[in-house]
């Protein structure tokens, strides 16, 4: 950010039971001087805040929480985690002992209520059974009401409250006042069973939903248990010391043996080995590890041992900072999610006035049942009116999402990114590390007839060379046995030179030995014009007379991008690559890959000018990139789509990024955001439709009709179930393929 006195921090929110509850908090939030914007996620039960330093404070803003009657948890530390996820299993532990007393007591109660009214004592033994169910197993549903009313506030648990606690009374005082009604000609009926029956499928709903909301962070407490909580360190005189992670500090030295885990980013000092990084990459293909290569937490060490140097630690690794924009991103909202938030916050008064004037309607209107039947009413649309369906649509189906493109090594900003994804059209690939793997490597080497004993002075004279192509050649070559060089010599933007038992050998460009009047046989004369047509650059090897070799280096299309390039365009996205190199590469990168439209000799602040150029041509546009030179286009861009092995700057500023660099996952990228907008869809749907027809209906509209009237029970177990469906349909997206198998 721009400004340093404004952070963003996301805390603990406790005592949200509905979508109500999560509303309030935002509102909370909100309205406190400083907070430039708040993102209350009640499916994690999570608060983030943005806010100015020197205008808040995260103690201001607990206090503001605790004012609207719940708490927001400020002082976070190592064990922070632990203690949230033991408070999570105690409260949904709590919830199964209440869930399996409610069934248990109500069981009998609905089959006396319903079949056997006129036994002896038919009443007061419902009431026995009803009453621990709702004001013991169910009191959870009145104090929290109490506390809101107390703020000036309704909730879920107020309607809950409301209309168990008038069934209940109602019932209490027709078993013990019956000729009050029947003086009156009217029936007393009781309604303990549907009393205990409505607690009893809303605590079930909640604890299935607790269940399922679990689930949907899955992701995060998989990321959170990648960490070791030990790690060997290896003191200066060489004595091995067990300590904890949090002790681990940049610059010690870290043992690592077969099958551990890694605790912190660095570099490797000494040994060798393969490493599963798959929790960061998505790739099942273990990474080979050498000296000065670099490692990353939460990564496992195969088979070999190894010593490594910490350079990250803490909230510096890279797993912490995924963890942290997983976290964020989980978070955070589409702009959908505004007008559910509003809705939800309205909607338990509305309700209540809708439930209200119900029952007053069937009073006026029904004459002898009137009573009765409007107290059904009242009793029916509070319980029937759910918000919670409404306030997990859109929370729980992008914690899914997101969680998901994690595992497949896909990092997503923020949920807007979901929504904008969707809708590109166009993908702008860089071509340096995107398309290509970003680092020069031999594709051929060709000997002169005979030549080829002389690979060793080749690649002896090339180490030497500071140049990456001569890298590349070296590393190619790097099995051989070396030779020492005499009298080495750069020749500036020619090659370089070096006398091997008397012999001056050359390696540098056609010019260079030209120059020197070294012969040229024609065989390497027609693969050098061959590799110069195919966009490679050519590096020439010879003695003082006579040329050996040539050698053929580019920078290797990534296997993957083929496959890539090939699905975007039969998903109907169109491809354009840009590069900054020669249009003879340029057109043959772009020949090789399948991408049908290229730019070459593009400057980095031309990349920009070219996205904008396609947005004004109506085109919804992402790009993908890793360099510092790709930020301006990337920020430009609708959709920015950082490759993990570039910049830092490059991952700041890119709304997505992929963390091994692999084209495919831009399709997946794509595909995920496709489902994830479905299922958000979907899942508003049901919930607007739910409550649409369901509140008419238990206010009693079909009753002039048809004479139905919506059983109170039967209201309870719909909306337990509205919120089940609406997570469950949301965990499907866990299933759904991304990719299409070879």
């Amino acid at each position: 950010m721009a400004n340093s006195n404004i952070v963003q921090e996301t805390f603990p929110v406790v005592g949200m039971n509905c979508a109500s509850c999560a509303a309030r908090v935002n509102k909370a939030l909100s309205h406190q001087t400083g907070v430039n914007r708040a993102a209350v996620n009640f499916a994690s039960g999570t608060a983030t805040v943005e806010y100015e330093r020197t205008q808040c404070s995260a103690k201001a803003l607990q206090q503001a929480v605790q004012a609207a009657g719940y708490d927001l948890l400020i002082e976070q530390d190592k064990n922070t985690l632990e203690e949230s996820r033991q408070a999570h299993d105690k409260k949904y532990h709590a919830l199964k002992f209440r869930t399996i007393g409610a069934i248990i007591l109500s069981v009998p109660t609905v089959i006396i209520g319903m079949f056997f009214m006129d036994m002896p004592y038919a009443n007061l033994i419902m009431w026995l059974l009803s009453t621990p169910v709702v004001f013991w197993l169910g009191r959870s549903f009145f104090i929290n009401a109490l506390k809101q009313l107390k703020h000036g506030s309704a909730t879920m648990d107020t309607l809950v409250a409301n209309s168990t606690g008038i069934a209940y009374l109602f019932s209490l005082f027709n078993m013990l006042f019956p000729d009050f009604w029947l003086s009156r000609g009217v029936h007393p009926h009781v309604y303990f069973e549907a009393a205990s029956v409505i607690i009893a499928f809303i605590l079930l709903g909640r604890l299935l939903e607790e269940k399922a909301k679990g689930n949907t962070s899955s992701a995060i407490k998989n990321l959170m248990g990648l960490q070791p909580k030990n790690v060997t360190v290896i003191a200066p005189s060489g004595e091995q010391k067990e300590i904890f992670i949090e002790q681990i500090r940049p610059g010690d030295i870290i043992l690592v043996r077969p099958g551990e885990r890694i605790a912190v980013d660095g570099i490797v000092t000494e040994g060798t080995s393969y490493v599963d990084e798959s929790m960061l990459s998505g790739e099942p293909v273990a990474v080979p590890k050498r000296k000065d290569t670099k490692v990353f937490a939460g990564t496992i060490n195969q088979k070999g041992s190894f010593r490594f140097r910490a350079e990250k630690v803490g909230t510096d690794t890279m797993l912490a900072k995924i963890i942290r924009m997983v976290q964020d991103a989980q978070g955070s909202k589409v702009p959908v999610q505004q007008l559910v938030d509003k809705i939800a916050g309205i909607f338990v008064p509305v309700i209540i006035g809708i439930a209200v004037m119900s029952c007053i309607a069937w009073m006026l209107l029904d004459g002898e049942n009137g009573f009765t039947h409007g107290l059904l009413a009242l009793v029916t649309v509070l319980i029937i009116a759910c918000p919670c369906a409404l306030g997990l649509a859109t929370p729980t189906a992008i914690m899914v999402g997101i969680g998901k493109g994690a595992e497949r090594g896909i990092l997503i900003k923020d949920a807007e990114s979901l929504e904008t994804a969707q809708k590109i059209d166009t993908v702008i690939l860089d071509k340096t590390g995107t398309v290509t793997e970003g680092k020069p490597v031999v594709s051929e080497l060709i000997w002169n007839n005979g030549a080829d004993d002389a690979q060793s002075i080749f690649y002896s004279l090339e180490k030497l060379s500071e140049h990456p192509l001569a890298e590349a050649i070296a590393g190619h070559l790097k099995n051989t046995q070396p030779t020492k060089i005499e009298d080495f010599d750069s020749i500036t933007g020619k090659g370089v030179k070096g006398r091997v038992q008397g012999k001056i050998y050359y390696a540098g460009n056609r010019k260079l030995l030209e120059e020197k009047g070294v012969a040229l046989s024609q065989t390497l004369v027609d693969e050098d014009t061959r590799l110069t047509a195919e966009a490679q650059t050519v590096i020439w090897f010879s003695d003082e007379a006579n040329a050996l070799a040539i050698a053929g280096i580019t920078d290797r299309i990534k296997e993957t991008s083929i496959a890539a390039v090939k699905e975007l365009l039969n998903t109907g996205i169109d491809v354009y690559m840009l590069t900054g190199d020669n249009e003879a590469t340029a057109k043959e990168i772009s020949r090789k890959a399948g991408i049908p439209h290229y730019k070459a000799g593009v400057l980095p602040q031309d990349k920009a000018g070219f996205v904008c150029q396609l947005q004004r041509e109506g085109k919804k546009v992402a790009m993908a990139g890793d360099g510092i030179n790709d930020s301006a286009a990337l920020a430009q861009a609708d959709l920015s789509i950082a490759m993990g092995s570039g910049s830092d700057i490059a991952m700041d500023v890119a709304k997505m990024t992929i963390i091994s660099s692999d084209l495919t996952k831009i399709p997946e990228a794509l595909k995920l955001s496709r489902l994830t907008v479905r299922t958000i869809r979907r899942n508003l749907f049901w919930a607007f439709i739910y409550n649409l027809i369901g509140v008419p209906i238990a206010a009693g509209i079909l009753y002039p009709v048809s004479g139905f009237l919506l059983n109170p029970m039967i209201a309870g177990a719909a909306m337990a179930f509205s919120s089940v469906s609406v997570v469950s349909n949301s965990l499907r997206l866990k299933r759904k393929k991304l990719f299409k198998q070879a």
